[in-house]
């Protein structure tokens, strides 16, 4: 009995704990993001220690597009052809990013989002956990990076 008390405790201070996405947060989506780790739904995680590309956001008026970049040694990101139609969608208290290309429609649950942090979870329960990126600068040649 004292259990299951304590789980329904913690199960919910967890629902209560949701962070609310207002449609101000979704203009934090826009720049670079870097994969830190997936979680899949029985807990176990892959993590990233380094990643080849990055997710580029470019939202605006709640619609845009998700493109894959790879930052370079000088600061600057190449473009690759890869992208994703985005589609910002609120409902209810979940707010969800529709992703749309030529062969595929897919949606994500926003979990949480801030300025250095963002969790994403799909339909299979997987959840995403990326931070904010920036450019870096490995030839030390005195350029700024944008």
């Amino acid at each position: 009995m004292k259990n299951t008390f304590m789980i329904l405790v913690l199960s919910l201070l967890l629902v209560s704990c949701k962070q609310e996405i207002k449609p101000d947060d979704i203009k934090k989506l826009n720049g670079y993001w870097e994969i830190e780790k997936v979680v899949f739904e029985k807990g176990e995680e892959k993590e990233y220690k380094m990643n080849e590309t990055f997710d580029f956001f470019q939202i605006k008026d709640n619609k845009g597009v998700r493109t894959k970049v790879m930052p370079q040694f000088d600061g600057t990101f190449l473009t690759t052809d890869t992208f994703e139609n985005v589609s910002v969608r609120f409902k209810d208290e979940q707010v969800f990013l529709d992703y749309k290309t030529d062969y595929a429609k897919w949606s994500e649950e926003i979990v949480s989002i801030s300025d250095e942090k963002l969790v994403t979870r799909n339909q299979q329960k997987i959840e995403y956990h990326y931070k904010k990126a920036a450019p870096i600068n490995l030839l030390n040649d005195g350029e700024k990076t944008k």
